[in-house]
This record gives C-alpha cells, structure tokens and sequence, in this order.
C-alpha cells in the first residue's frame, strides 16, 4: 500500500473540517499508534497482520492530516524496547519495515508531488544494515521537499535521544566548537533528533493506554495530551476531530504555559550571560559598577555565545549528513 493516498474526505467530514479550521489549529500532531497486537487478537489474525493493517491506516490517517491543514506528523513506529519482543515478531516487523522504506523510494514522484520531507529519528545502528542504507536513501533523496514533513520515529526512545544529545554536546565542548558555559537547555534542544521540527501541537496515543512509554518526553511538556480507547488500526477521521476539538478547548492555557517557560528560558540565558561579563570584568581588573562597559561585554558575551553555537550546530548537522551519506552508499 502507498504511503501517500489519494482520497477525499466526505461532505459531512468537509463540513466538519472547515467548522475545526475556523479555531486554532495545530500545525504538528504526534501518534503512539498502540493497539495493532491487540487489533490482530481481537480478529483472529498473526500479529504481523495487526501491524500491516496499522500502516494502511497511518497512510489514510497522513491524508486526513492534509485534509486538516496539519503540515507535520511525528509517529512512534519502533522503539528501542520492542527488540525485547518474540524474535518472530521483530523480524517480522523488521520485513515489513524494508518492504515500506522500498515503497517510499519506489514513489518518489509522488513524493515530490507533495512535497514530503521524511525523517526517520532514532538510533539506525541498532537496525539491520540494509534497512540503515534504505532510510539513508529515503531521507537524503527528500530532504530538500518543505511542503509536509514526515517524522518517524523508528529504533527511537526519548531517554536515548535525550542521552545522545548530551554526547553531542560533550563532543561539541572536546572538539572546541563550545565552552562548558554555552551549555543550556535551549543548545541541548537543538541537539535532539527532532531538531528539525517545532514540538508536537497534539500527542495523540490510541488503544486506551495512558502513558508516554518513553516518547518524546522533552518535546511534550506543552503538548495537548490525547488518550484515546480505540485501537489504531480501527482509528478514525471523527477521532481526529475529536482530538483537534479538545486541543482546540485547552489552546489558550497550552499557549499562556509555553509564553511564560520561554520567558523564563530567555531570563535564565540572560543570567548566565551576565556570569559571563562578571567574569571578564574581574579578568580586565574593571569596576563592576560600570554600566557601559557592562552592556558593551553583555552584547559581546552574546554575540560570541551565538557563534559558537552556530559553528557548532553546523559540524553537527555535516556529521549527521555525512553519516547519512555513508549509509546510502554501503553495501548491504
């Protein structure tokens, strides 16, 4: 099955559409699609067969997303935890992985067509060889495409990207791009495998579970949080709305809690810049009481501070792309 359909929705889905785009809409929507095993038990069916039924429905629910104006979606297809399953069940779904990164590349004019960037965020060496060079392939040949982005989270947990964040920003401070005090909060989030994207608007997570199990904990803290009973692969256009509506319902305090963290993120860096001219000031033996030589370093303290930064987060995104690169050209 295609990864991008082509379908409409009804009139009445239209209709109910254009009422959820008349309130605030969310711009990024992240899945834990739970309840395919359970699916499959519930009709009699091999669990891999749970799992293929679930894809079908992550390609119609992509195209609802569309539908809704929702220009970016984040979903939890593998994580790290799921090696500890049936040796049957992994490989099967590690079969089922490469069939659909081989289908991604086969609809590359499609791709195109709609302008989808996928990203596969996670820890690839942990995957087979040739399913690593497949998802090389498959995001170098899209990077370029800005109109939607798919984010798949595949060998993925959050406590491992949030630890290969900081070995990124250690690597960062040995190599001589950082200073121990560029180290912050904001750095260690431009550090994440979702770098790239704005935090989820939406965590939806089906089946009835109500818990994270290990995704993206950093990017949720302001996220509208959406448990919802039915199984994934049984998942609908009205359980869409329904979790549009209740973002929708809760947009106003999401938006007042996100203003005051960023607040007090900015307060927090401005303090440790005024550390920094504190101690320039003591290194030049100055009066700190004076205001202009003070403002002067705060602005030179922050200036330097930036490009650091930048020179570090470009060597961080050449190492990926290279690492990517490498990949796409391995023999398998």
């Amino acid at each position: 099955m295609s990864w991008i359909t082509e379908g409409e929705l009804s009139m009445l889905e239209r209709f109910c559409a254009s009422v959820l785009k008349a309130g605030p809409m969310p711009k990024h929507v992240a899945f834990i699609m739970d309840g395919n095993r359970r699916y499959a038990q519930k009709h009699n069916v091999k669990k891999l067969e749970g799992h293929t039924q679930g894809f079908a429905k992550l390609a119609q629910t992509l195209q609802w997303c569309l539908s809704l104006g929702i220009r970016e979606v984040t979903v939890y297809a593998f994580s790290i935890e799921n090696f500890k399953r049936s040796k049957e069940e992994v490989d099967g779904l590690m079969e089922l992985a490469r069939q659909k990164f081989i289908r991604l590349l086969e609809e590359q004019d499609n791709l195109e067509k709609h302008g989808v960037c996928v990203r596969v965020l996670g820890d690839l060496t942990l995957l087979p060889l040739d399913i690593q060079k497949l998802i090389a392939k498959v995001v170098l040949a899209t990077k370029q495409y800005n109109r939607c982005f798919l984010n798949i989270c595949f060998a993925y947990t959050s406590r491992d990207e949030i630890s290969n964040a900081v070995k990124e920003v250690a690597w960062g401070v040995e190599e001589g791009f950082l200073q121990p005090s560029d180290v912050s909060e904001s750095l260690l989030d431009k550090c994440l495998y979702t770098c790239k994207s704005p935090h989820p608007d939406i965590l939806i997570r089906t089946s009835g579970e109500v818990r994270l199990s290990d995704f993206l904990l950093w990017q949720t803290s302001h996220s509208c949080l959406v448990f919802q009973p039915v199984l994934w692969p049984e998942y609908s256009f009205w359980n869409l709305w329904d979790a549009v509506i209740q973002y929708q319902m809760n947009h106003s305090a999401l938006q007042k809690a996100k203003e005051l963290y960023l607040e007090e993120r900015k307060w927090q860096q401005l303090e440790n810049d005024k550390m920094c001219v504190t101690e320039k000031l003591k290194q030049e033996c100055a009066s700190p009481g004076d205001p202009q030589r003070r403002r002067e370093l705060l602005q030179e303290c922050k200036a330097q501070r930036e490009e650091r930064i930048q020179g570090f987060l470009q060597a961080l995104e050449k190492k990926r792309m290279d690492f990517l690169v490498k990949l796409s050209m391995v023999s398998a």
